[in-house]
């Protein structure tokens, strides 16, 4: 215990134990279960510790929610295949956000005194969900429930959003990247190569993680390009641009005390600290954002983390960005004032690594300790994200003790502050597009375009249009700041 101080006050928060599995079978009779599969995930962290005993000195067991089968108290299941039993059972809902954001809330507990422990995790078998109860898959009773279920307040999406199928992450994503490009004054062809750059820098950090998913490095023109392989998907994002749900991973870590800790013999060299935690949401439907290029969530809440752990963004060593899609990373990094040319993940991101629906940010956490921990004293920013950019949650660690104890801020307050606009719901108006993208069938044909039009008494309004032309020209040609018109039914022209 030499490298732990011994002043080191007994209620600090430790990360001590991350764990991540992955099954590969096509067939359906030899799949585990999603809890099965992140009973496995908690036994490998046990075994991460040198199996002394953590998962039993646990008080609290939370999962991500799980989204290829659905349990009424998946970690009740998941305590049950363990052999523990803990005081307390959590499931939240559906958001990246949550691993790291209940990250947040177990160092506050186990700080406060409220908490001895808490293991924390997730899981998908996303490939095999057809599997069900015909191979033996759990099927609770209905009045089962956890004893805490973390819920969004409201839906992610607006009614005025889903009148018009505005609801899909993969066409919502794509207009924030156009918005950017608008933004920042890129051609079309600058922007697609640019985003494909990015990628491909993402791929080459999968293919070197022994837990990711696809372990391969593509090249920019595997990933900016169409083919038989690579369909377009909502401009500009081809499939390998996209989060990839069709995984089998889980993975879990476990929050504890440094008094439990060594309490329980875990060598410190094993110990990771979170030194900050923060969180916020955007304004919570992406109708009401100012702009659909920013995100000043991420913005306040990601540098409200480094400030409160005393860190400069040129003093992280390593980062892992929330990386559903393109925009997601570029926007967190203009916010939060991260250069595009380092290194942004530790995992590969969700195209690559894996993108297990809710749990991606378990992965990225047990990927982050396990980066610290074979640099001692470098330091790691993780980011999580759920919704459209709607949630957001930050962790700064280290294998160093923090120089102060852990601290956390929700700065939802000086969030709610910022501009926002109102939605128009029935327009006849000339409008300016804002941004906008082309949705594809499975064979890569465009379908329709959405555009996030601005009105003159700056109202935004959703408009919707198949026209071939327009379509063509919103894939080829800058149509941000372009005039149009929406009608009561939301159909859209360019203006002549």
């Amino acid at each position: 215990m030499s490298n732990t101080p011994s002043t080191l006050d007994p209620r600090t928060p430790v990360v001590v134990a991350v764990g991540q599995v992955e099954q590969r079978t096509d067939d359906p009779a030899a799949a585990l279960e999603p809890v099965a599969l992140l009973a496995d995930a908690a036994r490998a962290a046990e075994a991460d510790t040198g199996g002394r005993g953590i998962l039993g000195s646990v008080d609290t067991v939370a999962v991500i929610r799980i989204v290829s089968w659905r349990y009424h108290d998946p970690a009740a299941l998941v305590a049950a295949q363990l052999g523990i039993d803990p005081c307390r059972t959590i499931e939240t809902d559906d958001g990246g956000n949550y691993p790291q954001t209940l990250l947040n809330r177990a160092c506050r507990e186990i700080a406060a005194g409220a908490s001895d422990g808490w293991l924390i995790g997730g899981a998908e078998t996303w490939r095999n969900r057809s599997a069900g109860p015909d191979h033996g898959w759990t099927v609770q009773d209905s009045e089962v429930a956890p004893t805490e279920e973390v819920r969004n307040a409201e839906k992610l999406f607006h009614p005025g959003e889903l009148a018009h199928r505005i609801v899909m992450p993969v066409d919502i994503y794509p207009m924030f990247d156009n918005a950017l490009r608008a933004t920042e004054g890129w051609t079309v062809d600058d922007h697609r190569d640019r985003i494909a750059d990015l990628w491909s820098g993402f791929s080459e950090v999968a293919a070197n993680n022994p837990n990711a998913w696809i372990q391969r490095t593509f090249t920019p023109g595997d990933i900016r390009d169409p083919s038989p392989t690579n369909r377009m998907v909502s401009f500009p994002y081809t499939k390998l641009m996209c989060s990839n749900n069709a995984v089998e991973q889980a993975a879990a870590f476990v929050v504890t005390s440094v008094e439990r800790a060594r309490a329980l013999g875990i060598p410190s060299d094993r110990w990771v600290f979170p030194w900050s935690g923060t969180d916020a949401h955007e304004h919570w439907f992406i109708s009401h954002r100012r702009s659909l290029a920013e995100a000043p969530a991420i913005g306040i809440a990601g540098r409200a983390a480094l400030d409160l752990a005393g860190v400069d963004v040129d003093e992280l060593d390593h980062v892992d960005v929330y990386s559903c899609f393109p925009s997601a990373v570029q926007i967190a990094a203009r916010e939060i004032g991260l250069d595009l040319g380092r290194p942004l993940t530790v995992t590969g991101g969700l195209s690559f690594a894996g993108g297990p629906w809710n749990n991606y940010v378990s992965h990225s956490i047990a990927t982050m300790v396990d980066r610290l921990r074979a640099e001692p004293g470098s330091l790691g920013l993780v980011t999580a994200n759920g919704g459209y950019l709607t949630k957001h949650a930050f962790g700064v660690y280290s294998t160093e003790p923090p120089p102060q104890p852990f601290r956390h801020a929700n700065l939802q307050d000086e969030v709610d502050r910022t501009p926002r606009r109102e939605l128009a719901s029935e327009v006849d108006s000339p409008v300016t597009v804002e941004t906008s993208t082309v949705t594809h069938d499975r064979e890569g044909n465009p379908e329709r375009a959405i555009l996030s039009t601005l009105l003159p008494d700056g109202r935004r309004a959703w408009a919707i249009t198949s026209d071939p032309v327009a379509m063509k020209e919103i894939e080829t040609a800058e149509t941000g700041g372009r005039p149009g018109h929406v009608s009561p039914d939301a159909s859209f022209e360019f203006e002549a």
